[in-house]
């Protein structure tokens, strides 16, 4: 049996393999920001913004400040691009939509640049033990 999103993928050829896998991740992640783990399956949806926002957090958590040279190598240009890949999948059955959901919820709800390169913010440990050279 084929894997429906690799057909999918393929036929549609603008955004990588990776994105597809890292959406779904990210939902997952999205949910729970959106805090509608424990609900019941209808009540799990989250917005296009929602999904965003996890996708934004996940992203950082993996790739800090290069989220946006992924997503680029990804062929995700601009948040609307995951609202393509989000329609793709509910086109083909693999993801459910409610009826004022729309490709138009991910049109420029961020800049890529803006929130991983230049909101980029490194956390260091609270402490550093000093290291003791034997020389």
């Amino acid at each position: 049996m084929k894997d429906p999103i690799r057909v999918i993928w393929k036929e549609d050829g603008r955004f990588a393999f990776e994105a597809f896998q890292f959406l779904y991740d990210a939902l997952d992640h999205a949910v729970r920001l959106a805090g509608k783990e424990g609900n019941e399956t209808d009540k799990r949806h989250v917005t296009g913004q929602e999904l965003l926002e996890g996708m934004r957090v996940r992203a950082m958590e993996l790739y800090g400040p290069l989220a946006a040279h992924v997503w680029r190598a990804w062929g995700v240009t601009c948040t609307k691009d995951w609202g393509r890949i989000v329609f793709l999948l509910i086109d083909n059955g693999l993801m459910n939509r409610q009826d004022s959901d729309s490709v138009d919820d991910f049109a420029d709800v961020f800049d890529l640049d803006q929130a991983f390169v230049e909101s980029y913010q490194p956390t260091l440990p609270a402490h550093i033990e000093p290291t003791v050279s034997d020389t």
